[in-house]
């Protein structure tokens, strides 16, 4: 099977084959097309968090339906997101990309106009489809447009760091819009910018589809799809309701058997949505699981110091959303440099440092305390722990995505994607489990402090545990 390559990626200079060295006026705006779009998925994650009470008293939710606004959206944007990224590599990533934008744009406007909890949880699953084409759609135009080397770890940096930057900026923006506008502007925001998107992109964007059309693996999609519904459903249950609940537990190993059998459906499949041999390489494999790790322990930080800002410090949600705009520009810093640092050493070096900078200074916030001083020691702490996961962010994306060829980019980038996204949806369950098994119940600020603490000691084993993976793992590939 072979793809048609967009000529992006190849005007520099295509009579001799060499690789453009630096960004064309063509590349730059390939690349400000995709980043937008990048940026308004990732704010989507988020930027509803702290309207959620706001909707509820709007639209007449009860509060035990309430985090249904969230897990709606979390459930199909990852329970889907492999499915569509192999379904891209079949029939056209342009295709999928600009279908899923104007899905995007028609769910927002939707949600934005809801009259009734259920149009507003349909418009929710309809956004959450969009983003799990979108996302691994976008991300491979940027891969197959960006040769690899230099011009694709710069691409996929800007990428990380304005990813990142976009759940921090989506709890900023929330709250700004539902302060001073409505709720609703938190759905209407994304439409002009979709449209925009919509209207320059069929221009500069080239499409990459197959010669030949394969046969989608329906038994492998089916499996990993219902796989993938069921573990984030019984990890959001077991946020809700703790681990020991049985409906959380039910579903976590119905989404494990389920995963398991689409690992031997693919082995015996003539043509599967995922290929073995791509799984057992150890960039593919071991980059996904440093992703999944990043995404869970970040992701999770904010909602960790989110509680502790507005239940400890007693902040308001604006003001707790707005100090997270340092851990924002963190991230944006990490994302330009991880690049530089990547050309002067290796991936490897930039996955093991980024690690550690965000292990140290995660563990540093085991010493906030109760007072608003403690505010002095979080922000520089949360900006250079964000300067350490963006480089994390980066250098899994760059391992995950190499070595394979341009017909499998989707697949590759499905893979990540699926990492972000169950990640994202995995963090606050397991973090919201443990500060409700270490307070018990109690919910006055120095019960609240604890909880948050061993949480955030929690979050910094992770951090150290994909350090030692990345030392490990592909420190053993690189030698080989």
């Amino acid at each position: 099977m072979s793809i048609t390559k967009p000529a992006s990626a190849l005007e520099a200079d295509s009579s001799a084959g060499v690789p453009p060295q630096h960004l064309t006026g063509r590349l730059k705006l390939v690349l400000a097309v995709l980043l937008v779009a990048q940026f308004m998925l990732a704010v989507d994650f988020s930027i509803l968090n702290v309207a959620l009470p706001a909707i509820g008293d709007g639209l007449g939710f009860s509060l035990a339906n309430l985090q249904w606004i969230a897990t709606a959206f979390a459930l199909s944007a990852a329970g889907f997101t492999l499915f569509f990224g192999r379904v891209g590599d079949l029939v056209g990533r342009k295709r999928i990309f600009l279908g899923s934008l104007a899905l995007l744009g028609l769910s927002s406007l939707a949600g934005g106009l809801a009259a009734t909890p259920e149009i507003l949880i349909v418009a929710r699953v309809a956004q959450g489809l969009a983003t799990a084409a979108a996302t691994p759609a976008g991300l491979a135009l940027l891969t197959i447009s960006f040769p690899e080397g230099p011009l694709r770890r710069k691409a996929l940096g800007l990428n990380g760091a304005l990813m990142s930057a976009g759940f921090t900026a989506g709890a900023v923006l929330g709250g700004v819009l539902t302060d001073l506008l409505s709720w609703r502007w938190a759905f209407f925001i994304n439409v002009p910018v979709a449209l925009a998107v919509l209207l320059i992109a069929p221009a500069v964007i080239k499409e990459s589809r197959p010669t030949t059309r394969p046969k989608i693996d329906l038994p492998g999609a089916l499996a990993v799809t219902l796989g993938l519904l069921a573990l984030v459903f019984g990890l959001t249950q077991a946020g809700e309701h703790g681990w020991t609940h049985p409906v959380a537990l039910a579903s976590l190993l119905a989404g494990i058997v389920l995963l398991i059998t689409f690992y031997f459906i693919e082995r015996k499949t003539a043509q599967p949505l995922v290929p073995v041999h791509v799984l057992k390489k150890r960039n593919v494999a071991w980059g996904n699981v440093l992703g999944l790790l990043a995404f869970v322990t970040e992701t999770s930080l904010v909602y960790l110091l989110t509680l502790y800002m507005q239940k400890t410090l007693g902040f308001s949600a604006l003001t707790a959303g707005i100090s997270f705009g340092i851990l924002g520009a963190g991230t944006v810093v990490g994302g330009m440099i991880a690049p530089k640092v990547m050309a002067r050493t290796s991936t490897l070096t930039t996955l093991i440092a980024g690690g550690v900078l965000q292990t140290v200074f995660t563990a540093v916030l085991l010493f906030l305390g109760d007072t608003s001083a403690s505010m002095g020691l979080l922000l520089p702490a949360t900006f250079l722990g964000g300067v350490g996961n963006m480089l994390v962010i980066v250098g899994f994306m760059v391992t995950a995505t190499t070595g394979l060829p341009d017909h499998e980019q989707g697949l590759a980038t499905g893979l990540a994607s699926m990492s972000q996204q169950v990640g994202i949806t995995m963090g606050t369950p397991i973090m919201s489990a443990i500060v409700t098994a270490t307070t018990a119940g109690a919910v006055t600020a120095g019960a609240i402090l604890h909880g948050v603490t061993i949480a955030i000691a929690a979050n910094a084993a992770l951090v150290l545990l994909g350090v030692l993976i990345a030392a490990v793992a592909l420190r053993t590939k690189r030698h080989a």
